[in-house]
Parts: C-alpha cells; sequence; structure tokens
C-alpha cells in the first residue's frame, strides 16, 4: 500500500502534516475529511529503500517484539509524547526491516491514527492479540501497563516453544545420524561382503540373503525413493495447508504416544495463557475467543474454541462447550468453571497456564530421557543385525572347513 505525505488545516486553521498509508489518494481524501481536516495538498511518497532492506523484508521476529513492546511501555510510563517515543524507538532498533516498521507506525501515528489502527496496517508483524491489547489499553487509559503485560506475555510463549523445540533437536539429530549409517551400511558395505561371499560358494543364512536383497534394491532404486519420498512430504506439505488435512494432522499428532501429550500440554497452556491475558486486559470474551482460537497453533483446538464461542452467544458458560469437545483436560474445564461462577476466570486461566507450563517443562525432561535409550537401542538392534547378518556366513565357512 502507497505512503501519501498530505498537509491541511484543522477546525481552528492550525496546520496539520503527516504520511499515511492508503490504497489511493482519493480513500486518503475522504479519511482526512472524515477528521474534519481541509486539504491543502497531497503527494505519493516514492521509497527508494524497499531493494536494499534486510533479507526478509518487513518482517520481525517474536523478539523484536518483545524490545518493542517492553521499551514503549517504559517510555510511555514515563510520560513521552507516543509520536517522540516511537522516534526513539526506531533509532534504536538494529535490524532494517522492522526499523522501517517502526517508521511506518510512527508517520501514521503522527498523522492522526490511534496506535492501534497504526498497528492494524502492519498485519504481517503485529497480531490480531497485539493489536486488540493495545486497543484494550487505549480505551483503559492504562497503555503502559498493558504493552507491558503483552511483552511478557510473548516472553512466556517464547520461553514455551523454545523448551519443545530445544526437546525435539537433539532426538531429530541422533536419529538422522541413525538412518544415515544405516543406509552408508546398506549400499556401500554390504556390497562388498557381497563379492566375497559370492568367491566363497558357501550357502547363504536367511538373514544375510534379507539384507542382501534389501541392499540390491535400494541400490537399483535409490533414485526413484528419495524422488518419491520428496513427492511424499511435498504432496503432504500441501494437504497440511488445507483447512481440513490440518485438522487431520493435528488431530493425527495429538493421537501420537509420548508427543501428543506435550502437544496437548503445550496447547492448553497457550490457549490459558492468552485467555487470561486478554481477560485481564478488558477485551470483550468473545473477541478473546477469536484471538485464541488463531492463536492456538493446533487447529483441533481452534475448532473447539470456536464452537465455544458460537455456544456463547447462544448464552451457555464457556466451560461446557470446552468441556463437550473433549479436547481440554477435565482439570481446565472444572477451573474455568469455578472461574466463571465465583467471577476469577482471569486468575483462574493464569493458574492453569502455569501448571500446565511446569507440566511441558517435566514431560520434555521426560521426553528426552525417554527418547534417548530408545534411540541407542535402536542403532545397536539395526547396526548389530547387519554386522550379525554379514558375519553369520563366516562362522558357517569355519564350521564347514572345522568338519
Amino acid at each position: 500500500m502507497p505512503n501519501f505525505r498530505y498537509t491541511a488545516r484543522d477546525k481552528d486553521g492550525k496546520a496539520v502534516s503527516g504520511v499515511m498509508d492508503s490504497a489511493n489518494s482519493a480513500s486518503l481524501v475522504d479519511v482526512l475529511r472524515q477528521k474534519e481536516l481541509t486539504i491543502i495538498s497531497i503527494e505519493e511518497v516514492r521509497e527508494k529503500a524497499k531493494a536494499s532492506m534486510s533479507i526478509g523484508g518487513d518482517k520481525a521476529s517474536p523478539e523484536d517484539l518483545v524490545i518493542f513492546s517492553r521499551q514503549l511501555a517504559t517510555m510511555v510510563d514515563a510520560g513521552i509524547p507516543l509520536v517522540g517515543a516511537l522516534d526513539a524507538l526506531q533509532d534504536q532498533m538494529e535490524r532494517a526491516g522492522f526499523k522501517n516498521i517502526v517508521r511506518k507506525v510512527r508517520d501514521n501515528v503522527e498523522g492522526g491514527l490511534s496506535l492501534s489502527e497504526s498497528l492494524s496496517k502492519q498485519p504481517n508483524v503485529f497480531s490480531p492479540f497485539f493489536i486488540n491489547m493495545v486497543r484494550a489499553g487505549e480505551s483503559s487509559g492504562d497503555l503502559d501497563e498493558i504493552l507491558d503485560r503483552v511483552a511478557i506475555y510473548m516472553e512466556k510463549t517464547i520461553a514455551l516453544v523454545r523448551k519443545v523445540k530445544s526437546s525435539l533437536i537433539y532426538p531429530a539429530v541422533v536419529i538422522f545420524m541413525a538412518i544415515a549409517i544405516t543406509m552408508f551400511l546398506i549400499i556401500f558395505v554390504v556390497p562388498t561382503f557381497k563379492n566375497i561371499f559370492s568367491t566363497i560358494g558357501v550357502s547363504l543364512p536367511v538373514p544375510t540373503l534379507i539384507l542382501i536383497a534389501i541392499s540390491d534394491i535400494l541400490r537399483k532404486w535409490i533414485l526413484i525413493v528419495i524422488i518419491a519420498l520428496g513427492a511424499f512430504i511435498f504432496i503432504l506439505s500441501k494437504l497440511i495447508k488445507t483447512e481440513k488435512g490440518a485438522l487431520a494432522w493435528d488431530r493425527l499428532l495429538l493421537k501420537i504416544p509420548v508427543i501428543g501429550p506435550l502437544l496437548r500440554k503445550v496447547a492448553v497452556a497457550r490457549f490459558a495463557r492468552t485467555l487470561s491475558t486478554l481477560q485481564k486486559s478488558g477485551v470483550s470474551i468473545l473477541t478473546a475467543l477469536e484471538i485464541v482460537g488463531k492463536t492456538s497453533g493446533n487447529k483441533v483446538i481452534e475448532m473447539a474454541v470456536i464452537q465455544t464461542k458460537l455456544s456463547i452467544k447462544e448464552g451457555e458458560s464457556i466451560a461446557q462447550p470446552l468441556a463437550a469437545s473433549k479436547v481440554f483436560p477435565p482439570m481446565v474445564t472444572r477451573m474455568i468453571s469455578v472461574g466463571e461462577q465465583t467471577g476469577k476466570l482471569e486468575e483462574m486461566l493464569s493458574k492453569i497456564a502455569d501448571f500446565y507450563e511446569s507440566e511441558v517443562d517435566a514431560a520434555v525432561s521426560g521426553l528426552t530421557s525417554l527418547i534417548e535409550p530408545l534411540i541407542i537401542a535402536f542403532l545397536g538392534i539395526v547396526v548389530g543385525g547387519i554386522v550379525v547378518s554379514m558375519f553369520l556366513p563366516i562362522v558357517k565357512l569355519i564350521q564347514v572347513v572345522a568338519k
């Protein structure tokens, strides 16, 4: 969307100028007239820097947003005007892409838009959660406190995701190495033994014959196997991006032993933390549930939350449809029910989030300690099986010679 620099006068005749995003100049004229401004001039701002931006363009990492929220909260609390605070933040940002985003937000605020409206013009950077939290802060007059809550929420979310990822990186690397070693033995080592056995003239045991057959098939069809595997992964990734495919995939993930319970705990913790933060900030329950569904990270949870939102519109409580979905553990729905009845829903949700985040910590530690011996056992069985299969004919030959 292009930027336009405008000059106008307000009702008191005072000159007003700024830069705003708009589809075209006519749309900007309508916006300015709604603000009761008399337009003097409008010109499009041509941006030169778009091609020279850092790789990734106008993007922001979660860490960028945490710093943005924390520092903006501090400046607002100190009484610094919003435009001045955004100016200072723009100078402090290191990445050119995010610096450009802050500049656009600052220009829109200077142009007369509220902070939430300015953030909503960058939907690829600022999530509905972020925008609605800021809007609630503007309405209540507690923008600094709300921004601080956003930073705390995002820090906890980042920490949760990092814990899960770090717990899965080690097993993934070891499994990859195990598969790579196995493939190397089958494709390159087994054929060497096959040539040796062919010169001996001894009938081979069944395990050795099976291993040699597998080696021959892989060597002959390895390219086709790789292409087929790549095609399968490509098609699967496309299917997962569809509505039905994502729902089926997430449902399957939740049923996988060990991994499924961990992912469910992560989703429940994120659901409770997000809803608690939104409720504490004064966001309406229907808007909060819509945001929570989109940020849950799991389609099964999202569908349950959407159904809950529809049920609330019909007069039901939050706990009833959540319990009916059978996605959330009974403890969660009971605590939410108690929170609704006592008027302490936000407090109960916060306790649920704390509990399940600690459960994720325990599950991650348990997963790591469980997977490590399983991988070692897998390596021992597979590699040991290959070695035994290769040496069985030699043992048989020794027995024949001894007789």
